[in-house]
């Protein structure tokens, strides 16, 4: 399976992964998503956005995905713009 590299940017991930800390990751081909992976996806909204958020549900191929920091105003995540497709899934972290 093919690895990319990902930098965070930021600290809606926080604590759990921080800013410019580096994670190696899955490419995205398919492969099942689990509940507790993050994913790294293409921003629903602007397509010149990369976010990694944690998926906490799943509803057939969408995710409802969120950002570990505890502050609510921290993370751009699906609160904000509901579930994505797995279709802006690019990679899934280790």
């Amino acid at each position: 399976m093919e690895k990319l590299q990902v930098i965070i940017r930021g600290n809606s991930m926080s604590p759990s992964l921080v800013d410019g800390q580096e994670i190696i990751c899955n490419k995205y081909t398919g492969q099942e998503i689990f509940v507790g992976q993050v994913v790294i996806f293409i921003h629903p909204f602007d397509n010149n956005i990369t976010a990694a958020k944690r998926v906490s549900e799943i509803n057939g191929n969408k995710l409802f995905v969120v950002g570990d920091n505890p502050d609510p105003l921290s993370s751009d995540d699906s609160h904000n713009f509901g579930l994505i497709d797995t279709s802006l899934v690019i990679a899934v972290a280790d």
